[in-house]
């Protein structure tokens, strides 16, 4: 997949995405019920909770065990007030998880014992059949449950960042073309050029070449802005940027 250059150009306002982002406003009502902080929190934990089942699956649990303990580790987070020990100069959203889920599976007996109360019940679905499809085809390595986790939280940003440039674009564009122009920023290797999409398209090709040149600015722009919503201030976006790349390489 294409990847974001390290060091991009200002984004434009669209809605300043870097002024306050989803888990600052999160940190910052911790002490409170605030809705919008509750809704937040939903809203990222919705995008990436594959690597969290991937890393409770990698601790030996069966199928059906990791959905239940992911979705009951969502649920007591959700309706916990665990915000308020959140230490705001180490507040990326994947460590702060991590650690609370590891903290959640030392104890997990407490969560067995109310299952069997009745409880449970989970605040969003989990696609079990998807996650488990997903799980069975990652290659095997001797990575650490950790180190997968970093990797798998790396593509999960990438998979919800196509995700919403696909909506955005599709919602402005012809489905047809974003499906030929997009194969520019996902293959390693430009099967087509610009000339043969031109062709089917039927543009010319430097309007090929524009198209894909502001699909790309748009998917960075997207990338950085997603990047933002997951740590704790804008200081850290070109740090974590870094890191997750590193991940993704291995």
């Amino acid at each position: 997949m294409f990847e974001p250059e390290e060091r991009e150009p200002s984004i434009p306002d669209r809605g300043s995405a870097f002024s306050t982002t989803l888990w600052t406003e999160v940190i910052l009502a911790g002490d409170t019920d605030s809705p919008e902080s509750a809704a937040a929190l939903e809203s990222l934990c919705r995008g990436y909770w594959y690597p969290l089942y991937a890393f409770v699956r990698r601790q030996g649990h069966d199928p059906h065990e990791a959905q239940d303990l992911t979705q009951a580790f969502f649920t007591d987070l959700l309706k916990k007030r665990f915000l308020k020990t959140v230490d705001r100069e180490k507040g990326k959203f994947r460590s702060y998880l991590l650690a609370r889920l590891k903290n959640f599976l030392a104890n997990d007996w407490t969560y067995q014992r109310r299952q069997k109360r009745g409880g449970g019940q989970g605040l969003f679905s989990l696609d079990e059949a998807a996650a488990e499809g997903r799980y069975g085809e990652e290659p095997r390595d001797n990575a650490t449950p950790e180190s997968l986790f970093e990797r798998r939280w790396a593509q999960a940003i990438l998979d919800e960042v196509f995700r919403k440039l696909a909506a955005e674009y599709e919602g402005t564009e012809s489905p047809r073309r974003f499906a030929e122009l997009k194969r520019f920023l996902i293959e390693t290797q430009e099967a087509d050029t610009y000339a043969e999409v031109a062709a089917r398209l039927g543009m010319s090709e430097s309007a090929v070449k524009s198209a894909i040149h502001r699909l790309r600015q748009r998917y960075r722009e997207l990338f950085r802005a997603e990047i933002a919503s997951t740590v704790a201030t804008v200081a850290e976006v070109d740090e974590e940027i870094r890191y997750l790349f590193a991940a993704l390489r291995g």
